[in-house]
């Protein structure tokens, strides 16, 4: 029998937690260096330098890789012979081992998830309860798989019930481009095939927890029907020319993994699950001996790339910034925003719509006249920080506010990540203000750029309040003109088909 410590599963999940904060997957970044190799496109080459330059930095100044440090999902395989030392239950502490990770006073976490899910959704402030699922196995240790999932990847997932005789590939193949880019390629692919709904879900997040390996694969060649589909899903989902943040390139996923189930004989059940930039999770087992011992990858091993800023880049003094300037910005422009930078997410929106429809108006002190709003909620500031890292969040959910925003308070611009849908490019065309990206997976390089920052209005939301930010030299790239036109149609198009021309060669 092996006597597990409740403590000792509490430390090793903090450890853990706060270890993949910083640390990407040594495969992962590796894969993505490989790709930065090989890029042909310029924008997404760029993109690719800033997430390699980002993974780096965050890995020697133990800071998060993303401001969205995500929700927690654990896999538990539970030994029968396990004992357990201690008066909580499984959950229970995992849960603390969360709590404490979260916030740590030298690399505090941002809390994303909140209670209930529907009505009030307040902030848990400690990102629990983490999502967690046990398995019994023989054996006498605990095997412990974790997890930290971004919202913008894992709002792009998909499921689906195919027919048995129709094919998994088109579907993916037509499915994939519906998700645009807020899961923050190049990334991985979890797909799971079989059992029911909710288990094919789960055989796809399962998955991701697998190393990437893609290229050892094709090296040696794919022997079984499941490493041939891996294979044919790979190539065929970068034929696609979606690139780096959906700018167009050759690289979109840097692994595709596919995991089965025995189903009915009615049923094809598949699931689709995207990891992002900010990839982050870690394997451990505990014998009973003490927590985990987690061994730091070695600085010497991220590839040597160094995003430095473009020579073609445009200064923006945001503090004299007129619709004028903004109107000669052309899509894929460089520029460097300086000047104060006002932010709101999601329910900073809602809550302007409210005051608006109420005739209230505005809160005091805020004021969008000729400004720019930044979707970010960022991670709190530790030691002489003036805002943890805070880089932007998923534009299109900001999509249904943007005719307002436009419309009634000054605006003439927005800075987020991913591209926009119909209705908001409709209202930046309508109103010729201009939408900016900047890279998602990048978020502790855009925070050196944030020089101060101050709560506006809001507070009580946290990291959706309403801040103003002082930035100087911070790098977005102009995605969506005044006249409509977006670098996330034009780009995947031209590479799609520059791709399908160099195989036709």
């Amino acid at each position: 029998m092996t006597t597990i410590k409740q403590d000792d599963l509490i430390q090793s999940v903090a450890d853990a937690l706060q270890f993949i904060s910083y640390y990407h997957p040594l495969d992962y970044i590796q894969a993505v260096g490989e790709a930065w190799e090989k890029e042909q496109s310029p924008a997404a080459k760029d993109a690719l330098a800033q997430i390699l330059t980002n993974s780096r930095m965050s890995a020697e100044g133990h800071r998060p890789i993303c401001q969205d440090t995500g929700a927690v999902v654990v896999f538990l395989k539970v030994g029968m012979q396990v004992q357990w030392q201690g008066d909580m239950s499984l959950h229970d502490m995992v849960n603390e081992g969360v709590r404490r990770a979260y916030l740590h006073p030298d690399n505090k976490l941002r809390a994303s998830m909140v209670s209930p899910p529907i009505g009030a959704r307040m902030n848990t402030r400690d990102n629990t309860p983490a999502i967690i699922h046990i398995d019994i196995v023989p054996g006498d240790e605990l095997e412990v798989g974790l997890s930290a999932k971004g919202g913008g990847s894992e709002n792009k997932s998909k499921f689906t019930i195919l027919n048995p005789s129709d094919s998994l590939v088109d579907w993916v193949l037509e499915t994939l481009p519906t998700m645009g880019a807020g899961w923050c390629p190049p990334g991985m692919l979890g797909i799971g095939i079989g059992g029911t709904a909710e288990k094919a879900m789960l055989l796809a997040k399962e998955s991701l927890m697998e190393p990437v390996n893609i290229q050892q694969l094709l090296e040696r060649g794919a022997e079984t029907p499941t490493e041939k589909l891996r294979v044919e899903l790979y190539n065929r989902v970068n034929d696609l020319g979606i690139g780096a943040q959906g700018l167009g390139g050759l690289t979109t996923v840097v692994d595709v993994k596919v995991a089965e189930y025995p189903t009915h004989a009615a049923s094809l059940p598949v699931a689709m699950i995207p990891n992002c930039a900010a990839t982050r999770h870690i394997e451990f087992t505990l014998d009973g001996s003490g927590p985990a011992v987690l061994t730091p990858p070695k600085l010497e091993d991220w590839p040597e790339v160094t995003w430095t800023v473009s020579p073609d880049a445009k200064r923006v003094d945001l503090d004299n910034l007129t619709p004028e300037e903004v109107r000669s910005w052309q899509p894929g422009d460089r520029l460097l925003l300086n000047g104060k930078l006002l932010t709101g997410r999601d329910a900073a929106h809602k809550r302007i719509k409210e005051l608006l429809e109420s005739g209230q108006g505005l809160p005091a002190g805020v004021d969008f006249t000729n400004k720019l709003i930044y979707y970010v909620g960022p991670v709190d500031p530790v030691g002489n920080e003036a805002v943890g890292p805070a880089g932007p969040t998923t534009a299109t959910r900001m999509d249904k506010f943007t005719e307002m925003m436009l419309s009634s308070t000054g605006l003439i611009g927005m800075v987020g990540k991913a591209e926009r849908g119909p209705v908001a490019i409709e209202a930046i065309k309508k109103h010729q203000a201009a939408y900016l990206m900047a890279v998602g997976g990048a978020a502790y390089l855009v925070s050196q750029a944030i020089k101060s920052a101050q709560v506006l209005a809001f507070e009580e939301l946290g990291m959706e309040a309403i801040y103003e930010f002082e930035v100087q030299d911070m790098p977005v790239t102009v995605a969506v003109d005044s006249q409509g036109s977006s670098v996330h149609n034009t780009g995947p198009a031209e590479w799609r088909a520059k791709i399908a021309a160099g195989k036709n060669q």
